[in-house]
Formats: C-alpha cells, structure tokens, sequence
C-alpha cells in the first residue's frame, strides 16, 4: 500500500480527543484507529504489534542479523485529531495543483487560496491531499503515522537495507497535551526516538516553549443591579480589570519565533464567578518563570484590593518544558537527521516550536526525542493540506536515518 493510501484510510477514523474528558484515552473511538493499527502492524510482520489498555500502540522491527548492539531508535506518532475542528466524516480528495485557488467545496463556495495561504505557491505541480472545506484533515499526525508505516513495510521487506532495532509508538491524546502521560518509556526501550508530527519537508525541531496553565477564579458578589450601589462586586468586571494588567504586547498575535506571550484560551462567568483560563508559554526558562510571576503578583494585588468583599484563585501548573536542555547530550540526534535530509536534496530547517509535542514531554522522561517533518500545512483547521510529494520523499529519509543509527 502506498503512504498516501494509508493516510486516506487513516483520516477515515474519527480520532477527535476531548480535554474535557477524564477517561484515558479522552475519547474512546481513539482505540478504533489503534485496533486497526495493531492488525496492520502485526500483517507487515511485526510479531509484538499490541494496543494496552489506555489505548497506546507499540511494535517493535527487530533489528538486522549482527546489528544487534546498535543504537535502539524509537519512531513516535499521535492518532488523535485537534479538537478544535471537527474531524468526523472527513472528506478527503487528491487534487494535482496547477497554482491559483483550489475549490474545496462547490455546493457551499469554499476556497482555498495561496492569496491567505502562501505556502501553496511552494506545491506547483504536485499531488495536494485536501478536504472539503467543512473538517479537519488529520495530517497532524496521521501522515506521521502513514509515513511511519510505510518505513516500517520497508524495512521488514528489504533486507538488503540495515538497521538496528526500531521501536514504534502511537499514542492518543497528544492534541489535548496528555500524550505522553501513560507512554511505557521502560518498556518501549529505544535509546533514542524522533517524533514525526512536524509541518513543511525539512523541519527539524528541537526547541518548544516552556509551557504553563493558569486558572483563575474569581469570585464576586451579586445584587440586582437596581440597589446594586456600594454592594455589587463584579468578578466579570474583576477579571477584565486582571487581564488589563497583563502586557498587550505579549498577546499571541504580536510575537513570533522564541517570543513567549500569556494567552487568554477562555473567559466564562457572570457577576458571582468567573473562571479565566490562560497559557503561559516562553522558550527562555527565566522569562517563563516571569511571566508565571507577574500572574501571582496580579492575583495577590487584586486579592487586597478587594478583599474581603470577593476572592481570587488562582490555579498555576507547568505542563512542560523545552526539549532542549535534553536534546543537548545527543548531539547526534540533530546531526543525523541533517545528514538525511541532505543525502534526498533537502536543506533542514531548524525552527523553535511555538507548541509542544509528544517529544518535549518524552525527553524529560528519559527519551531524548526532538521532532521531525510529516509534510502537512494549516493543521487544526479546515484548509489542512498535506503534500503526497513530501510524505513520500519524509519515507526515504526516515529510511536513511534509520540506517544511519545503525554505522
């Protein structure tokens, strides 16, 4: 089976998380898409294909006769869709791109046009796999799944092509940042791993922002509003007054590349309660612990402010931190993937993660683990596309890679 055959029955599972959810995996339909996997695995010949409980996959390609002793190197991907599109009943379609505009959807008159996103313009003349304007794709992360797969068919049906031993992983929940919280590192035993869950050919990442939530809170005091003078305290009113303190120049739509910023995700409430729900992000550890700071000292201000008519809670918790303090012992990990780029013609990229993965989260638990390409655009969105050209040239240097782990 082709990769983007593969992809196109993958992003036919709805394998949508749900943050709201307490269950592992969030969402259970998750599992269909891992059951599936599992039989895949296990028919390409990787005998110790399984799915556990909590719905994570593992496999394992046995390494070549007298390549034993080499480096053991992970291969990791996530099945789950970003909630923030639906990705049910996906209506996926090749289209060969010409240039100009690209009609998703005829009957409700959507298009995709290079005018809003530029990076068409690099896929003249290839094989474009689009939606229909209406969901999701799912390139983030089945084409990593599909492109994993493939890899994985290669290696077990081409013995001319060495290798160490590859451990593969899937795992649910990466959307809603839970992903790697049930991944058996001990047992999956590679030495090194790479996620595949990137964007364009040729990004290599091995920095992300360190990451923090921070929930506040408030709570006010109602009356109706006829007799209200001297008595009502409005936490809507206090929550505005709160993120009115917070630098404006630090909002997401004002900073790029390593500029961290405080985001406002959610603001619910009436005259009584409030609940404001932020994400704090900074490459630099410092400024993160900064702006965590400012966040405590605005609370605590605001807690005397009007205390003790009203109070504020706040809730702050790390959710993790920049790979790249571990990334730095193994060099090699970065020097390798280079190195297969360049032997299929493509100059890597290193770019700073406005995000997190899988691999952030992995590397502090004793996986070094940076990210690598999948080939897609515009994930999490309904003009997702993925390049068939890119996943397919991602397979062969995968392929190499792997090789390389094992000179």
């Amino acid at each position: 089976m082709l990769t983007y055959e593969r992809f196109l029955k993958y992003v036919s599972f709805d394998t949508e998380s749900d943050g709201s959810s307490n269950t592992v995996p969030t969402t259970m339909k998750q599992k269909d898409l891992g059951a599936y996997l599992v039989e895949e695995m296990k028919a390409l010949g990787i005998a110790d294909a399984f799915m556990d409980d909590m719905g994570y996959v593992y496999g394992t390609i046995p390494a070549s006769e007298g390549y034993e002793d080499k480096t053991v190197l992970g291969l990791i991907a996530h099945m789950d869709t970003s909630p923030a599109c639906s990705g049910k009943d996906i209506k996926a379609r090749v289209v060969h791109y010409e240039g100009g505009d690209i009609l998703l959807n005829e009957e409700k008159n959507i298009v995709m046009s290079p005018a809003d996103y530029p990076s068409m313009n690099k896929y003249v003349g290839q094989d474009l796999i689009v939606t229909d304007g209406t969901t999701l794709l799912g390139g983030d992360d089945k084409a990593g799944i599909a492109e994993i797969i493939s890899v994985a068919e290669l290696l077990l049906t081409n013995p001319d092509i060495k290798h160490g031993t590859v451990k593969i992983g899937f795992t649910p929940d990466e959307e809603v940042g839970r992903g790697a919280n049930h991944f058996d590192v001990k047992n999956f035993g590679a030495d090194l791993a790479y996620t595949v869950d990137g964007g364009e050919l040729g990004e290599i990442s091995y920095e992300n922002f360190n990451a923090a939530s921070a929930v506040v809170t408030i709570h006010g005091r109602s009356v109706h509003p006829g007799g209200a003078k001297n008595i009502m305290i409005s936490a809507v009113d206090i929550g505005m007054e709160l993120h009115r303190m917070l630098p404006c120049n630090e909002h997401p739509a004002y900073t790029e590349d390593r500029e961290g910023f405080t985001h406002l995700d959610s603001f619910n409430g009436d005259i009584e309660t409030c609940v404001m729900d932020y994400i704090i992000r900074d490459h630099d550890m410092a400024k993160f612990e900064e702006k965590k700071s400012r966040m405590e000292k605005i609370v605590a201000y605001l807690n005397e402010k009007y205390s003790p008519a009203c109070s504020i809670e706040l809730a702050l918790k790390d959710s993790y931190y920049n790979m790249l303090e571990q990334i730095k012992p193994y060099p090699q990990l970065i020097t390798k993937a280079e190195e297969a780029f360049r032997a299929h013609g493509v100059e890597p990229m290193s770019l700073p993660v406005r995000g997190g993965t899988d691999g952030a989260r992995l590397s502090y638990m004793g996986l070094p683990c940076p990210n690598l390409c999948t080939g897609g655009h515009n994930c999490h969105g309904r003009f997702e596309y993925v390049s068939i050209d890119s996943m397919n040239k991602i397979v062969d240097i995968l392929v190499t890679l792997v090789q390389s782990f094992a000179k």
